[in-house]
C-alpha cells in the first residue's frame, strides 16, 4: 500500500492566520507466506514500506519512494487496511484547530480496531484454514459504516464538549474510511471530499457530495456547474461537527452520510479539504462577470480555467511520477489560484487489488454520477 500526505496554511493566510485542518493515517500491513491472494507485486509497482517526511515547509509525507526492479522482484505483497481521516476546523485559534484535531484523533483511535478486525476475520487471503471459534465475527459492509457514524458521534460529542467548557463556537468538517478487504467505506460530514482516480481508464469520481448550500441549490438546479464554482454562497455549509457548546453532549448527534466502494488496483484514493477545491481569491468577480456575461460559453471557460476543477485534479494525479509529487502539487496548484484557505491532501493506493476490468462497465462508484462538481470553504449556517 503506498500512501502520501501534505498540508499548507495557504497563501492568503500566511503570516496572519493558522491551519484550522488536520489529518490522520492509520496503516495496518499485514505479511504472511506467499502475500494477499497469492499475488506478487509487478516489477512497476514502485511499493515501498517507510515513511519519509518532505523537508520543505509543506509538510509532505510519502511511502512512494521508488525501489529498483531488483528489490522488488519476488517480494510478496502485504495484505494492507487502513484508517484516514481529514478535518476543516472553523472558528479561530483555539477553535476551528482544536475542533479538527479532536476529530481526526478520536475518530482514527475508533476505526482503527474496526479495519485490523476486517482483515483478521479473512484469513483465507493467506490461504491460512482457521475455525470460526477463533476468529472474530465477520464484518460487513453496515457494520463497518455504523462504526464509522458512531466513530464521528462521538467526536462531535468531545467537541461540543470542548466547545462548552472553552465558551467557544468550535465546529469541524470530517470526511473518514476504513479501507479492508479491497473496499473502502466512507464516513463524511460538511464539505471536506473523497475522490477516485482510476489511472487504467483515466477516470476522476466524487466518492462523496457535499453538506453546503451550492450543493442544494445545484442539485435542485438553481445554478449551472460554473456558477458552483464560484458562487458568493460557496462557504455555507449545512452540517458540521461541534456547536457553541448549548447542547447536552452527552445526548449530541450529527448525521453522518456513509456508503461503501470497491476499489481495483489503478485507483488512488484522495481526500481533500475544500482548500483545494476552493482556492479561488477572484470567485465574486468571476461569478459577476458570469451572469453578467449571460453564462455565456466564452466566460463559462474562463471561469473553468482560473478554479481547480476535477479533471485538473485527476490530470495532477495521472501526470505525477509519486503521490508525494501529486500531493506537493495539488498544495501548488491550491496556491497558485490564490491560496485562500488551509489546504491538506491525503491520498492511496493498493496496487495488490485485482485490476480493473478492461472492457465492460464498473460498478457506479460516484456519489452523485449524475452531476458534475463544485464548491468552496466554510462558514456554518446555524439556527442559534
Amino acid at each position: 500500500m503506498r500512501y502520501a500526505t501534505n498540508y499548507d496554511i495557504g497563501d492568503r493566510k500566511r503570516g496572519r492566520g493558522i491551519n484550522e485542518d488536520s489529518l490522520s493515517l492509520t496503516v495496518f500491513e499485514e505479511g504472511h507466506r506467499d502475500g494477499y491472494r497469492g499475488q506478487q507485486r509487478s516489477p512497476d509497482s514502485g511499493e515501498a514500506s517507510s515513511a519519509d517526511a518532505d523537508d520543505g515547509d509543506s509538510g509532505a509525507e510519502d511511502t512512494d519512494e521508488r525501489e529498483t526492479e531488483d528489490e522488488r522482484e519476488g517480494r510478496p505483497a502485504n495484505r494492507s487496511a487502513g484508517v484516514f481521516v481529514l478535518a476543516d476546523g472553523a472558528g479561530g485559534h483555539d477553535a476551528g484547530d482544536a475542533a479538527s484535531y479532536i476529530a481526526t484523533t478520536v475518530v482514527a483511535e475508533r476505526l482503527a480496531p474496526v479495519a485490523i478486525r476486517a482483515v483478521r476475520s479473512h484469513p483465507d487471503g493467506f490461504d491460512v484454514d482457521i475455525g470460526p471459534n477463533v476468529l472474530p465475527e465477520t464484518l460487513g459492509p453496515e457494520d463497518i459504516q455504523a462504526a464509522i457514524e458512531s466513530a464521528v458521534v462521538e467526536a462531535h460529542r468531545d467537541i461540543v464538549r470542548y466547545a462548552d467548557e472553552s465558551g467557544s463556537q468550535s465546529y469541524t468538517t470530517l470526511v473518514a474510511g476504513v479501507y479492508a478487504d479491497g473496499k473502502l467505506h466512507l464516513g463524511w460530514v460538511g464539505d471536506s471530499r473523497a475522490y477516485l482516480v482510476n489511472h487504467a481508464r483515466e477516470e476522476i469520481a466524487r466518492l462523496t457530495k457535499d453538506h453546503a448550500v451550492v450543493e442544494e441549490m445545484a442539485d435542485v438546479g438553481e445554478i449551472d456547474d460554473v456558477e458552483a464554482h464560484v458562487h458568493p454562497n460557496g462557504n455555507e455549509i449545512t452540517r458540521a461537527l461541534g456547536g457553541s457548546g448549548h447542547e447536552d453532549p452527552e445526548r449530541a448527534f450529527v448525521e453522518v452520510d456513509t456508503r461503501t466502494v470497491r476499489l481495483y488496483a489503478e485507483d488512488t484514493i484522495l481526500a481533500t479539504s475544500d482548500g483545494l477545491v476552493d482556492a479561488q481569491t477572484d470567485a465574486p468577480e468571476l461569478y459577476e462577470e458570469y451572469v453578467d456575461a449571460d453564462r455565456s460559453e466564452a466566460v463559462a471557460e474562463t471561469v473553468r480555467e482560473a478554479v481547480v476543477t476535477d479533471d485538473e485534479i485527476r490530470d495532477v494525479l495521472l501526470d505525477a511520477d509519486s503521490l508525494a509529487d501529486a500531493a506537493r502539487e495539488y498544495v501548488s496548484v491550491a496556491n497558485d489560484r490564490g491560496g485562500k484557505d488551509n489546504i491538506s491532501v491525503l491520498m492511496f493506493a493498493d496496487e495488490t487489488l485485482p485490476p480493473t476490468p478492461e472492457t465492460g462497465g464498473l460498478p457506479v462508484r460516484a456519489a452523485d454520477p449524475d452531476e458534475d462538481v463544485e464548491d468552496r470553504e466554510t462558514l456554518i449556517m446555524s439556527d442559534e
